[in-house]
């Protein structure tokens, strides 16, 4: 792979070049995909596909769960039954299915602020209570404030924690100990457990993802995971998405919603993708993950050395950076706008993320170095701007 090929996507319906006026102008650093291309095999297995010239309803194979089954098994040595795997077009579709099976309107829902803020809606569609327990944010990371999870998950109201691991957009990797933590205060108050597993394949040097299931084999009947190729291989368009409920009767019930909805069948292409990606392309994920190395060092020695103003929080998962702009003196929508303004660079606004994420921005450096470096100019330059106000 040439991972500094700078792949043109304006004109492709991206939904990230599509966001802003003028991708001459402005350079998006938002929005969780990358700006590279896939696999050689994945793209093979979309032109075989392809050139067979008929896209009817398509349905699931062996080989398609034989493929999830196997990839978990060797990057986690997790162990999954070929039962537990439904399916989900998306993450957040399956939420909000998991969502109007297991709470009433008023019950409530817990979450881990800053958190990815489509957690917000999913909840708010159902007519729960949004109940943050805040990430605490010490020493240039986060850690999870269990006392508070403690007091919020023993409300007779909490029905669901909706876990994200690893997190975006702080970029923890859980600890067993953390996940174990949170696992038995669940468990204790009958507070089920969705735990978002999307980023679990984009972990840095010295971290190790744990699939929630592995740390207490209880919580398997009060849990599901939520994952996906998409993140990992770059094929979020495909619409595919993995649901693991090992809890029978709740997996029932998530089959007959899918049913309900119309949604039993995938994208024609969304098989093919997965079992390409999950089959033949863990040696492009091993690259990849290189090269988001290097990008994310020289992007945080390029905040410490040029740009102190800003601290990055160095992620230990995903493509993604936190970034504390608190002493730039802006917050919220006028953070978000200067940099658009000023630096010509389209961030992720960071409170959508949650009340503390007022002063933050999230960026996504999944892109070719040369797009990088200049997004870093321009961020140096802006920051001086402020500093001359």
């Amino acid at each position: 792979m040439n991972w500094n090929d700078c792949v043109v996507r304006t004109g492709t319906h991206s939904v990230k070049w599509s966001s802003i006026p003028d991708p001459n102008e402005i350079i998006p650093m938002c929005i969780a995909d990358m700006d590279f291309q896939v696999a050689p095999e994945i793209m093979q297995a979309m032109v075989k596909k392809a050139a067979h010239g008929i896209y009817g309803y398509t349905t699931f194979c062996e080989r398609y769960y034989l493929s999830i089954i196997q990839w978990w098994k060797k990057r986690f040595d997790l162990d999954i039954d070929k039962e537990w795997i439904s399916f989900s077009p998306g993450i957040i579709p399956g939420i909000n299915i998991l969502l109007q099976i297991l709470t009433k309107p008023g019950e409530h829902v817990i979450v881990q602020e800053p958190v990815y803020y489509p957690f917000y809606s999913s909840i708010e569609n159902h007519q729960c209570k949004i109940v943050q327990n805040s990430l605490v944010y010490k020493n240039g990371t986060y850690e999870m404030d269990f006392a508070d999870l403690e007091e919020k998950a023993s409300d007779p109201k909490a029905s669901v924690l909706i876990l994200c691991s690893p997190h975006n957009p702080v970029g923890r990797v859980w600890t067993i100990d953390e996940l174990n933590r949170v696992a038995e205060i669940c468990l204790k108050h009958n507070v089920w457990i969705i735990s978002d597993e999307m980023h679990g394949d984009l972990v840095y040097k010295g971290n190790q993802h744990h699939p929630l299931f592995e740390v207490n084999p209880k919580i398997k009947n009060q849990s599901i995971i939520c994952a996906a190729p998409s993140k990992t291989f770059n094929v979020a368009g495909l619409q595919t998405s993995i649901i693991m409920i090992p809890n029978k009767d709740l997996r029932e019930q998530y089959q007959q919603k899918l049913i309900q909805f119309g949604l039993m069948r995938p994208n024609v292409f969304g098989v093919e993708g997965t079992i390409a990606a999950y089959e033949s392309c863990e040696y492009w994920l091993e690259e990849l993950l290189v090269y988001l190395e290097e990008n994310l060092q020289y992007v945080l020695n390029y905040f410490k050395t040029k740009i102190p103003e800003i601290i990055p929080i160095q992620p230990e998962a995903t493509h993604l950076i936190w970034l504390d702009c608190s002493q730039l003196g802006m917050k919220g929508e006028e953070l978000f706008q200067y940099f658009l303004n000023e630096a010509k660079i389209k961030f992720d606004e960071g409170y959508k993320f949650g009340q503390n994420g007022d002063s933050f921005v999230r960026m996504n450096i999944a892109c070719p170095r040369e797009r990088l470096e200049n997004a870093m100019k321009r961020i140096e330059e802006a920051v001086k701007s402020v500093k001359h106000k």
